[in-house]
């Protein structure tokens, strides 16, 4: 039998062209009825439809309408059915970040990466604790971030941090453009890790922390560690799958 699907699409009119069509060739059973969701468009709006369905149980298969399409299957109206019917799923965690700041204390998932970037011409000066324990009294820096594996091959990997494999139990910790400890490139940490950041000097160099898109401004302690009692799962077509992206993808000029 085939799955029934529902159909989501960004703002872009390419993929609200492909939104109509679709829904001309292949029934919408709606949100709460589908098997799947389709989501149109590019990685940014993959990582929108992978909160709106959080907690729902429903697999997404994205299809590229953007730019780059990391995170998205190459868009084609034809044998929709047979290729869900025959994808490779990925399982994949978010982060749960928890921002402090003298408004109080909000939390977010990210499921790419939290980043902590400075606010003002300043460089930022963040401590750095895993599991309790210093190891970075003071980094002077852009800012810094911790990605899933999901998440590695964006932000963190043009900070030059490490491409992760997806069944990696890791999280990246990088850095950017760090300035004080200079040779400190950032370091792989168990996926158990938990990591807090301390800001020094919060009003002189204020910072803001980033969930995906949540963003919360002038903290002054950010702590994050993986959930692992959340999962969602993405569909990628057979012999395309997310490890299998990601592999390639540290083997590129």
């Amino acid at each position: 039998m085939a799955p029934r699907l529902h159909f989501v699409a960004s703002q872009s009119p390419d993929a609200r062209q492909a939104l109509a069509a679709l829904r001309r060739t292949y029934e919408d059973a709606g949100a709460d009825k589908a098997d799947v969701i389709v989501a149109l468009g590019g990685d940014g709006f993959m990582l929108q439809t992978l909160h709106e369905f959080l907690g729902k149980g429903k697999p997404i298969y994205g299809m590229n309408l953007g730019s780059i399409g990391f995170l998205m299957n190459e868009y084609h109206q034809e044998d929709l059915d047979a290729r869900i019917a025959a994808a490779e799923r990925a399982v994949i965690h978010p982060l749960r970040m928890r921002a402090a700041s003298a408004k109080g204390a909000q939390e977010a998932l990210a499921f790419n990466e939290v980043s902590l970037l400075r606010q003002t011409r300043q460089t930022a000066k963040i401590r750095i604790l895993v599991d309790g324990k210093p190891r970075i009294a003071e980094l002077a820096c852009d800012g810094v971030l911790i990605s899933t594996p999901a998440g590695s091959t964006a932000y963190n990997l043009s900070a030059h941090g490490p491409i992760l494999p997806i069944d990696a139990d890791l999280l990246a910790l990088t850095p950017i453009s760090a300035f004080r400890p200079r040779r400190w490139r950032g370091a792989l940490l168990s996926h158990r890790a938990k990591v807090r950041f301390e800001i020094l000097e919060a009003e002189k160099r204020p910072v803001s922390a980033v969930a995906d898109d949540f963003e919360v401004r002038d903290v002054t302690s950010v702590d994050v560690a993986e959930d692992r009692t959340i999962s969602m799962t993405m569909l990628f077509d057979a012999g395309h799958s997310l490890d299998e992206r990601i592999l390639a993808e540290q083997f590129l000029d």
